[in-house]
């Protein structure tokens, strides 16, 4: 392909057109606690601080960027694109703590990033020479730096560590497929290939232990989780409770295998020390364990309620049954301090404390504790804060929840039908149940936890673009991909308020330029990237899901003078 500049010239840096300023940043919590500090970094001038935290603490490298590299030479390469590794002899000469450091400029992350995007583009053949690899390695470094447009997060996270630094590490089970002979390709590197892909839909088969069954969910999950992605399955293949096994006996049923996955999704932050995991569940609403489903969260909710009162309460009675015992009647009563037979205020006080639902187990132990001189009880109290301990202990809280109801269903909701929940081995009804309730359910749960949402299957389905290759079960954690299972959808947005020209009109033909740039970028992150799974790299190899969005309609309507709201802006 040929590549027209528009931003940059031929013999200048593209960072000729910025002022960069040495800056810092710093994170803290409401107390005023520190997240994050760090100081010494090169950023945009015109960046906001908002932009250079996200930046500084969210995809600069942290560690491992050699202090000194050299070099690999590539013969079918030119030289100005040749990768990087540490240059050892160089890196000797320094003190130890000095070798290895983390990324401090704005600037190496647009090299890193463009340029691992041209090394793949050039030898991918994407482009028609030398000076076009050129011109669009400097063109999208000045988008990049002007804020234009923006890859999705595990670009920022992985791409480029192993092209500009030699950051490297031993397979983590991921696989590829080979751009020059399209043959699958188990990956033997954790980094030489990036994962660039933010938005995965994985299937699940209704097996425990066989590849594409549960526990490997949970793998492919830890592979996309490590890396920054995130991921959204259909579990309505398992089972439901009460079902028979192969082996004999019951199915412990589909929520039993959820709370292992919200459990090892909750365990991994996504890019190690970047983000939560992002997990999207959905189950159909047909499922026989949909009602569980549907109230999980809502019942994780009562119990943090039943966590933080308890707690307060427990703590609170307790205590003053210990300060009964001592201060109810004089020392040189002896043990009858602790006889409420003999001692009338902490009578009163065990009263109080059956009052308020402590249980008596605990009521007797704390008396313990008195009698060996103890005058306080240590009891935690929990808090509401969804980071507390209180929603860390319980389950659910780790992905998204969606219902997947088709139009079947919601007729028979307007007609006050009932609507069957079927086995999902031998297809017989495991229950009936008014439709309308199910409906009421679903409107319950939301108002009480926010979950379940609900994805529209017919709609979906309807709407699908490659139907005769199979149907859409499920989306990404965001929703906004829907596509068939195992594949994976690499997205970047483009700033809509950087094309307002000076006058207020709409820069299109920039706005061309950069969607014709961006795209060739994203079906380069396809052909350069692995995948969790060896089904995942060979469906994205084949369908090479993109998704070029735009972002900041709101801002460029205001500089406008345009409402949001109005007809005007819709148009």
């Amino acid at each position: 392909m040929r590549i027209t500049r528009l931003y940059t010239k031929h013999d200048q840096s593209p960072y000729d057109a910025f002022d960069f300023t040495m800056t810092s940043s710093e994170i803290r919590n409401p107390d005023g606690t520190v997240v994050f500090s760090l100081e010494n970094m090169e950023i945009p001038s015109r960046w906001s601080q908002v932009a250079n935290d996200v930046l500084a603490q969210k995809y600069f490298r942290k560690a491992g960027v050699p202090a000194r590299m050299k070099k690999v030479e590539e013969n079918d390469v030119p030289s100005w694109l040749w990768r990087h590794v540490p240059d050892d002899e160089a890196l000797a000469e320094l003190d130890e703590d000095k070798r290895f450091v983390g990324e401090s400029s704005a600037k190496q992350v647009f090299d890193r990033l463009a340029g691992t995007w041209t090394y793949w583009g050039w030898k991918g053949g994407y482009f028609d020479s030398e000076s076009d690899a050129l011109a669009y390695y400097d063109e999208m470094r000045h988008m990049l730096c002007a804020q234009q447009g923006a890859p999705n997060s595990p670009q920022w996270f992985n791409t480029g560590l192993h092209w500009a630094y030699g950051i490297d590490g031993p397979a983590q089970g991921h696989h590829y497929v080979d751009y020059q002979t399209g043959v699958l390709t188990r990956s033997e590197s954790s980094y030489e290939h990036p994962q660039p892909h933010a938005c995965f839909i994985q299937g699940i088969d209704d097996d425990l232990v066989n590849e594409g069954g549960i526990m490997d969910l949970w793998v492919r999950e830890a592979r996309l989780f490590k890396y920054g992605s995130g991921t959204g399955t259909n579990f309505s293949n398992l089972r439901g409770e009460g079902e028979s096994l192969s082996g004999g006996g019951k199915s412990s049923g589909l929520m039993s295998f959820l709370k292992i996955g919200d459990r090892a999704a909750g365990a991994i932050k996504s890019g190690g020390t970047t983000r939560r995991a992002a997990k999207m569940v959905v189950v159909d609403v047909d499922h026989p364990d949909i009602e569980q489903f549907i109230n999980w969260k809502v019942l994780e909710e009562q119990k943090v309620l039943a966590m933080v009162a308890g707690s307060m309460l427990a703590q609170k009675n307790l205590n003053a049954v210990i300060a009964a015992c001592h201060g109810g009647m004089d020392e040189d009563s002896g043990d009858e301090r602790f006889d409420p037979k003999k001692n009338d205020a902490l009578k009163k006080t065990i009263r109080e404390t059956r009052k308020a639902m402590v249980p008596e187990n605990y009521v007797q132990r704390v008396i313990q504790f008195a009698k060996q001189g103890y005058t306080e009880i240590e009891f935690p109290t929990y808090n509401t804060d969804w980071d507390s301990d209180a929603y860390l202990t319980v389950s659910g809280q780790n992905s998204n929840n969606t219902v997947r109801v088709t139009d079947g269903f919601l007729q028979r909701v307007l007609d006050d039908g009932d609507w069957e929940l079927i086995n999902r081995k031998n297809g017989q009804v495991a229950k009936r149940i008014r439709a309308q309730d199910l409906w009421e359910q679903i409107g319950h749960a939301a108002w009480a936890s926010a979950d379940p949402g609900m994805q529209f299957d017919t709609t979906i389905n309807d709407w699908h673009t490659c139907p005769s290759s199979g149907r859409i079960n499920a989306s990404n954690p965001c929703s906004e991909y829907m596509f068939l299972d195992d594949t994976a959808c690499n997205l970047a947005s483009l700033n809509l308020y950087t094309f307002r020209a000076e006058d207020g009109s709409f820069d299109v033909t920039a706005f061309r330029h950069a969607v014709r740039l961006w795209t060739i970028t994203l079906e380069i992150s396809v052909m350069m990237a692995q995948f969790p799974s060896a089904r995942i790299a060979e469906l994205s190899y084949e369908f090479r899901t993109l998704g070029l969005g735009f972002a900041n309609i709101g801002g460029y309507l205001m500089a406008s003078g345009i409402p949001y709201d109005s007809d005007e802006a819709r148009s």
